[in-house]
């Protein structure tokens, strides 16, 4: 995952390896925590942790900003990081809970 998020970010060095794993880290468990405090991110979502890793990487020095104009050129950021992917995550808790109640136990 440390390499796919130096590829998009330009990255070719180790210099700020410490500093993206620890993005990575605290991503993947905010993650965790939106899937029922999963003990593994599945696969077909961890692309969610490199994006939101990016993005909390280019918000660096701007924690809490939520609006920045300088000479016409307007930013914006949203509150929550993972705002984006919300149907995605609620597709999956969708599924796994879906998955929990099919089969009915009866005990004699």
């Amino acid at each position: 995952m440390l390499e796919e998020l130096k590829l998009l970010l330009g990255i070719s060095d180790t210099s700020l390896d410490d500093k993206l794993n620890l993005i990575i880290k605290l991503t993947t468990s905010r993650l965790k925590v939106l899937l029922g405090g999963a003990e593994e991110i599945p696969e077909g979502l961890q692309y969610i942790v490199t994006e939101v890793s990016v993005v909390r990487f280019n918000r660096i020095g701007s924690e809490g900003v939520s609006a920045h104009s300088v000479e016409g050129e307007s930013l914006s950021f949203t509150d929550d990081d993972f705002a984006g992917y919300r149907e995605e995550i609620q597709a999956y808790l969708d599924k796994v809970d879906c998955t929990a109640q099919k089969g009915d136990f009866l005990f004699l």
